[in-house]
C-alpha cells in the first residue's frame, strides 16, 4: 500500500488543555506519510473552549455535537463523515505516537482492520489491572480475539468499517466493533504501538464506567453471542451486491500478530 489516503478521527469532549497539541501532532504525523489525508475532530458537546482551540489548518475538519452524546456516538459521526479508504481513530489525550500509523496502515493489504496494542503502558496500575481483566472477559465471552481491545489506535478499510459502525454510544464501542468483526469473519492484524502519559486534562474514563460497561458487555453477550441469530455481510463488487451469510460460531476471522514488537453540526 503506497501512501494511501487516510482519514483520522479524533473525538474530543472538554479537551481544551490538549486539543491544539493533539491536532498539531496529528498534522505532523500524517504530512508526508499519507496522501491525501484529513483529520476530523468531533467535538462531543464540550462546555469548554475545545472547538475554538482546534488549529485552523488545511485538511482539519470540525464536526460538532450540540450536546454530549458519548464516545461511541462521536466516533460514529467521524466515521460517517470520513472521505478516504483508510479510516483511523485515536483519542485527543496525546497518549499515542501517531507516526505508528505509518506501520499500521500498510497491514490493510492483508487485513480488514489493524489494531494496536500498548507496549509499556503508561496508565496507573489500577487502570492497567482493570483493563487486563476486561480484555480476558471480552475475549472469553465475545471472542474479540485481540489482546488490547480498547487501544485507541486502530485503522479500518472503508468497506469493512461500513459493516462495523457501532450502535454503542459509550466506551463499549471498541468491544462491540471487534466482536462484530469476529462474527463477520474479517481478518485482523495486531501490532505493538507506543504509549505515553496523558499530556493534560482529565481522563473521561472513571470508575463509574466499570459497572456500566460490564452491564453493557453482559447484555451484548446475551443478545449477540449466547442467543445470536445468523448475520449477513453485504459485499459490493463492481456495482453488484453479493450477500454472504455467516453463522455466529463459524465466521471467525484470521488473526495475525505482526512480528514487529467552520464547524459542521450533526
Amino acid at each position: 500500500m503506497d501512501r494511501p489516503g487516510l482519514s483520522l478521527v479524533i473525538p474530543a469532549f472538554n479537551e481544551s488543555a490538549v486539543i491544539a497539541t493533539a491536532v498539531t501532532e496529528a498534522v505532523a504525523a500524517l504530512t508526508g506519510r499519507f496522501q491525501p489525508w484529513e483529520i476530523l475532530v468531533v467535538d462531543d458537546g464540550s462546555s469548554d473552549d475545545t472547538v475554538d482551540l482546534v488549529p485552523q489548518v488545511s485538511g482539519v475538519r470540525v464536526i460538532r455535537h450540540a450536546v454530549n452524546r458519548g464516545y461511541g456516538a462521536a466516533l460514529r459521526s467521524g466515521f460517517e463523515a470520513a472521505r478516504f479508504d483508510c479510516i483511523a481513530f485515536t483519542d485527543a489525550d496525546c497518549q499515542f505516537d501517531l507516526t505508528d500509523l505509518e506501520q499500521l496502515t500498510p497491514l490493510l493489504d492483508r487485513a480488514a482492520i489493524t489494531v494496536g496494542y500498548r507496549v509499556d503502558r503508561k496508565d496507573p496500575w489500577r487502570r492497567r489491572f482493570l483493563s487486563w481483566g476486561y480484555n480476558r472477559l471480552a475475549r472469553t465471552l465475545l471472542g474479540t480475539g485481540v489482546r488490547d481491545v480498547d487501544c485507541a489506535l486502530k485503522v479500518f478499510r472503508r468497506d469493512a468499517l461500513a459493516e462495523l459502525l457501532p450502535q454503542s454510544r459509550g466506551f463499549f464501542i471498541n468491544t462491540e466493533m471487534m466482536a462484530r468483526a469476529r462474527r463477520l469473519g474479517f481478518p485482523v492484524v495486531e501490532r505493538p504501538v507506543t504509549h505515553r502519559t496523558r499530556l493534560g486534562g482529565e481522563s473521561k474514563v472513571s470508575m463509574r464506567e466499570v459497572p456500566r460497561t460490564f452491564s453493557v458487555l453482559m447484555r451484548f453477550w446475551w443478545n449477540n453471542v449466547l442467543f445470536a441469530k445468523p448475520v449477513t455481510r453485504r459485499v459490493v463488487l463492481s456495482g453488484s451486491v453479493r450477500i454472504d451469510e455467516h453463522h455466529p460460531r463459524n465466521g471467525v476471522p484470521h488473526r495475525v500478530v505482526d512480528p514487529v514488537s467552520r464547524p459542521e453540526s450533526v
